[in-house]
């Protein structure tokens, strides 16, 4: 008979597997973008068109996605509420290295979206009537993959520091309507492609798989959160 895995072991290899699973899709969409393939573009502009339209004619919506990207979900304040908790890790649990490897996980994913931004080097959505307006290359979405990092290494940490059943669940409801929210409203807005927002939800995602992962290959399970150790 095969013996089953520990559950240790499962958990071990959960990180790598979600990583690869999220590899394929990223690269292979930065790819299709990079060579500008027609029927992917094709779709983006179709979405793009109609979303455009339904924000001119809609005004309070379009307001409301304003005040959500431009303060409630900006990388910005993603950003801050990870400074936030890095200090809250330091102060209050002395975890040093944790808060060291969450503070490198946010500067990491900002440094590749931006160096994909440049390489890239893709136009955004141009409108005779914007309702927003954005700055730099559109590919991958900044405020996307901000959100998906921040919000993915905050339930990983709150794994890792033993959450209560609706805690969590509440912290997975928040996490998933801001992560969602955001790429939605800037496709809403008419500052980013579909397809740049799908890659920054893959890389935000493949970033916090790649940063648990190693965590968890580097440092012994004695001295993690709740076994034992401040790490």
């Amino acid at each position: 008979m095969r013996s089953a895995l520990s559950p240790t072991t499962a958990r071990a290899f959960a990180a790598p597997r979600a990583a690869l699973f999220l590899a394929v899709p990223a690269v292979l969409l930065l790819v299709l973008v990079a060579a500008e393939w027609g029927p992917l573009l094709g779709l983006d502009g179709d979405i793009a068109r109609t979303t455009h339209r339904w924000a001119v004619a809609h005004d309070g919506p379009t307001r409301t996605a304003r005040i959500l990207t431009d303060w409630v979900w900006d990388p910005w304040t993603m950003r801050a509420l990870c400074a936030a908790v890095v200090l809250w890790l330091v102060a209050r649990h002395r975890a040093w290295l944790l808060a060291g490897w969450l503070a490198a996980t946010c500067l990491l994913g900002t440094l590749v979206q931006q160096g994909l931004k440049a390489a890239v080097g893709r136009d955004r959505p141009t409108w005779p009537d914007p309702v927003d307006s954005a700055h730099f290359a559109a590919f991958p979405s900044g405020h996307a993959m901000t959100a998906t990092v921040v919000c993915g290494l905050l339930l990983w940490l709150m794994r890792l520091y033993g959450a209560d059943a609706l805690m969590w669940r509440a912290g997975l409801a928040v996490a998933v309507v801001s992560v969602v929210g955001v790429g939605l409203t800037r496709v809403w807005l008419g500052v980013h492609w579909m397809s740049d927002v799908v890659e920054g939800w893959l890389l935000g995602a493949l970033t916090v798989a790649l940063a648990v992962a190693a965590y968890e290959h580097l440092v012994p399970e004695d001295q993690r959160p709740g076994r034992g150790g401040p790490a």
